[in-house]
């Protein structure tokens, strides 16, 4: 039985437990000021309607054991209908104004999740002579619009990416990610070098972020053989080998996050890793390595990359995720995005 449900039943199971517990006790003890238990819990998932229904029902009941306690017109059964009325009408007034709340929050998700959608364009299936899958999970919090964000695009120079998890949650972070999107689509294509790539980005944010706020981020560049990145405070991708081996693409030295460079005069540096025939290399936001099971253990991505190894880069990444939800028993805390770039052995 779902918890809606238990909760729509909850003021009924309620008041039949006041009326059998009060015929019980006998005449010596009375329950019938419980009765306005049934309007205020019918509030908390019940319309306005449904909570005057409760209500009226609570009143229905009063009555008969008023008469079978012989209190039908004393004080003491007067102040129960009074409460039980101002009770009913107080949570017709709360469950309205939830239901307004309710609506204003769907219509607000709404908006953000279009703006969000609109950023983030589906990645294309196949980009140069590589295969491409996407995964983007979002976080079942209320709120459940966050800042990750990835892009790809064939430029002149080669197949260009980029993953990145905006700080904070909301339509902020979705502001923030689409100044990034649109700084990277224009310097992906304006730029030769990855690095400078990076100083477009770094130099959009400073006219908008303030001193707390970051960015963390990869660019990356496809070569015949290799992977340049470019890494701000992300999470390095992992790498998984034709031959079986799995590597971890760690930088040399581990970059600031965007946004954060005015603090730091060394600029950020490229560095390369092997990307042959065969290979795969998965790109991926936080939310994906710090979920948790119930025993508080983070997702073990590096042990499940063999699910990574099916022939479609799509249907692997599908069955990570799948991985990843069942890892975590429910809903992830936070959003997860994953792109994986295979490169055909012919």
């Amino acid at each position: 039985m779902s918890s809606l449900r238990v909760l729509r039943w909850l003021p009924f199971v309620v008041m039949a437990g006041v009326a059998v517990t009060d015929m019980l006790a006998g005449r010596s003890l009375v329950f019938l000021p419980l009765l306005t238990l049934g309007p205020a819990f019918a509030s908390v998932s019940g319309g306005v309607r449904r909570t005057a229904f409760v209500g009226a029902v609570a009143l229905g009941i009063c009555v008969p054991m008023a008469i079978y306690n012989d209190l039908l017109f004393t004080w003491e059964n007067n102040l129960t209908v009074i409460g039980i009325t101002g009770v009913t009408g107080a949570s017709m007034l709360a469950a309205g104004l939830r239901l307004q709340r309710e609506r204003e929050l769907a219509s607000v998700r709404q908006v953000a999740e279009a703006a969000q959608r609109v950023l983030l364009r589906p990645v294309p299936r196949r980009a140069g002579d590589l295969r491409v899958g996407l995964s983007y999970t979002s976080a079942a919090a209320e709120a459940r619009i966050g800042g990750d964000l990835y892009e790809v695009v064939t430029t002149p120079q080669g197949v260009r990416l980029l993953i990145g998890d905006v700080q904070g949650k909301g339509l902020a972070a979705v502001e923030t990610a689409a100044w990034v999107l649109g700084a990277f689509r224009e310097a992906a294509y304006d730029e030769t070098d990855l690095a400078d790539i990076g100083e477009r980005l770094e130099a959009s944010l400073a006219r908008h972020l303030d001193s707390e706020q970051f960015v963390t981020a990869i660019i990356a560049e496809i070569h015949d053989t290799e992977v340049s990145l470019v890494n701000f405070g992300h999470p390095p991708p992992l790498l998984i080998h034709a031959d079986g081996g799995i590597a971890t693409a760690e930088p040399p030295e581990q970059g600031l996050p965007l946004g954060l460079g005015v603090f730091d005069a060394s600029q950020t540096k490229a560095h390369r890793v092997p990307f042959h025939r065969g290979d795969r290399i998965l790109f991926f936001t936080d939310g994906v390595i710090e979920a948790r099971n119930a025993a508080g253990e983070f997702y073990p991505l590096e042990e499940r990359a063999g699910l990574l190894r099916r022939e479609d880069p799509q249907v692997a990444l599908d069955a990570l995720r799948a991985d990843l939800v069942s890892h975590t028993g429910g809903p992830l805390l936070d959003d997860a995005a994953m792109l994986l770039l295979h490169r055909p052995g012919h």
